[in-house]
C-alpha cells in the first residue's frame, strides 16, 4: 500500500507519499524521481516528497521539511512515542542500496549529502491536516503506479531536453549564419577599401617626386 498526502503549507501544494511496511519501501527505493526527497532516522516509514520542477532538496520551503518530518515520526512505533526525535533528510538520488542490506533498509552514498531536522515533539494539527488529504493505492497497483509515474516524468524530461536541445541548435544556426554573413559583409567592405587604396597608391606612385610629365617631353 502506498499512501499520499498533500501538503499545502507552501505554494504550490506538494505530494507526499509513504510506504505502509518495509516492502512497499522497496517499491518507492526503485522507483523513486532523480528530484525526490526522501526522509528517515528511525525505524519507520521512508517519507518521500515529491519536488517541483526546477526545485532543489537545500530549498524546500521549513515548514514543508517540518510536514515530512512529522509524518516520519508519526510513522514510527518508537519515535511516535518519544519527544526530540532526529530526522534525517537527503535526495533520492543519494540512497544507497545493496544486496547486503535488509528489506526496506538503506544507507547513504555521501553521508555529507545529508540535513537533519530536530522535532521536539509531534504536532498533532500537523497530522491531522495531512491525514485528511490521504488517498492510497493498494499493491499490485501501487507499483504499477509508481512505475507509470516514473516513465511519464522520465518521458517528460527527454521531451523538455529535446526541446531545449532543438533551440540550442536553432540558435547557434542563427549566430553562425550571421558570422557568415558578417564575414561576407567585412570581405566586400575590405575588397572596395583595398580597391581603392590601390588606385590611390598608383597615382602617388607616378607623382611621388611632384615632376610634371610635360617635363620629360
Amino acid at each position: 500500500m502506498v499512501y499520499y498526502f498533500t501538503s499545502t503549507i507552501s505554494d504550490p501544494p506538494s505530494t507526499i507519499y509513504l510506504g505502509k511496511d518495509k516492502f512497499e519501501n522497496e517499491e518507492l527505493i526503485k522507483y523513486g524521481w532523480e528530484e525526490d526527497f526522501h526522509a528517515d532516522n528511525l525505524s519507520s516509514a521512508h517519507i518521500y516528497l515529491r519536488l517541483a520542477p526546477g526545485q532543489s532538496w537545500k530549498d524546500i520551503p521549513a515548514a514543508l521539511v517540518e510536514d515530512c518530518a512529522q509524518l516520519t515520526k508519526a510513522n514510527s512505533i518508537e519515535g511516535n512515542k518519544r519527544d526530540n526525535v532526529t530526522v534525517i533528510y537527503t535526495p533520492w538520488s543519494n540512497l544507497k542500496k545493496d544486496g547486503s542490506m535488509a528489506v526496506g533498509q538503506v544507507s547513504f552514498h555521501d553521508p555529507k549529502m545529508t540535513t537533519r531536522i530536530l522535532l521536539p515533539t509531534r504536532i498533532n494539527a500537523t497530522i491531522n491536516r495531512l491525514t485528511k488529504t490521504r488517498t492510497e493505492i493498494p499493491p499490485p497497483a501501487s507499483s504499477e503506479h509508481l512505475l507509470a509515474e516514473r516513465d511519464a516524468h522520465l518521458a517528460e524530461l527527454r521531451k523538455v531536453t529535446n526541446a531545449e536541445l532543438q533551440k540550442r541548435k536553432k540558435e547557434e544556426a542563427r549566430l553562425a549564419k550571421e558570422r557568415r554573413e558578417e564575414k561576407a559583409r567585412k570581405e566586400r567592405d575590405w575588397e572596395e577599401l583595398y580597391g581603392e587604396e590601390a588606385v590611390n597608391g598608383e597615382g602617388r606612385a607616378n607623382n611621388q617626386e611632384g615632376f610634371d610629365e610635360d617635363d620629360f617631353m
